[in-house]
């Protein structure tokens, strides 16, 4: 008897990983989802034998709401519930130390990131995780550069250009998108693989393959060709690389449990003072993201 239920088993795992399954958001109203963030973006620059290496890490809590429930869309409130940014110099030492969190009266940039937190933004999400539409972030940046406490028109305007990179709407549609759009439009199984891309400051193609599939969860590996192309009042960068993608994701919701992306990019920069001088640059990235129950984990690793 033993051995029959054990053949049963057997049989039956064999037809869950051949059958076809559809992999997508399954999301209900009110649902929250909290995700701690870490990343880390080591650059390398080399000019006559000699280097320059900024190191920038950033950790995040973000809070995703479940507002409303479509047919083939989620309407979806992203908040930033913790943002610690780091950025040093192997030259210049220590260049920025922030802590959302916590306000220095006399630190613009403490009072700038500060009033980034539990504003919320509007997100439009397909069940393949396609970031439709962002609403919200840029009024999120016109309070941040409020927070700055500059009341020139000028250099408001400047700051205003300088946070919508990283904090406007469709900046931060194509920041998210990599987190979220890992998902096919068609049923698979276990071994198929289907392609998408990002575009942005970050393009790339990516291969998606199916790995693993249990009752519980799905295991996903993904490779892309990048290429970056960033254009700064100072400073141009052009790269290209390949970045590696390892996701567990919750098959009953289709929210990432745990997500790292490992990258690598090498190509040329120039800055306004050195002319059309190219360095030889390259970019190292690691990012994860993973599903917590506690807002006061820590966030550092």
């Amino acid at each position: 008897m033993r051995n029959f239920f054990g053949i049963i088993f057997i049989v039956l795992s064999s037809t869950i990983s051949l059958a076809q399954t559809k992999l997508e958001y399954k999301l209900e109203k009110n649902a929250v989802f909290t995700i701690k963030q870490n990343a880390e973006q080591i650059i390398t620059q080399e000019l006559d034998g000699a280097s320059h290496v900024m190191t920038n890490k950033i950790n995040g809590i973000l809070e995703f709401k479940v507002l409303e429930v479509r047919d083939s869309t989620y309407k979806i409130a992203l908040k930033f519930k913790d943002l610690n940014l780091n950025m040093k110099s192997s030259i210049q030492g220590e260049l920025l130390n922030v802590r959302a969190k916590e306000v220095a009266p006399d630190d613009m940039q403490s009072q700038i990131f500060n009033s980034l937190l539990n504003r919320p933004v509007n997100i439009l999400l397909a069940k393949t995780g396609n970031i439709i539409e962002v609403k919200g972030g840029d009024s999120l940046v016109v309070k941040m550069a409020e927070a700055s406490g500059l009341t020139d028109e000028f250099s408001l305007k400047m700051m205003k250009k300088s946070l919508e990179k990283e904090f406007g709407s469709e900046a931060l549609s194509k920041s998210y998108e990599q987190m979220t759009y890992i998902y096919p439009k068609k049923k698979v199984r276990i071994g198929d693989t289907w392609k998408n891309k990002y575009t942005g400051k970050l393009e790339s193609q990516n291969t998606w393959t199916l790995k693993g599939l249990t009752a519980d969860t799905a295991t996903i590996d993904g490779s892309a060709e990048v290429h970056m192309d960033v254009t700064e009042l100072a400073t141009t960068m052009k790269l290209d690389g390949s970045q590696k993608t390892q996701i567990i994701t919750d098959v009953s919701t289709g929210f990432v449990k745990k997500m790292t992306v490992e990258g690598l990019s090498n190509g040329s920069s120039t800055m306004t003072q050195m002319g059309d001088q190219e360095i030889p640059t390259t970019i190292q990235s690691s990012i994860t993201y993973e599903l917590i129950d506690n807002l006061n984990e820590p966030i550092n690793n």
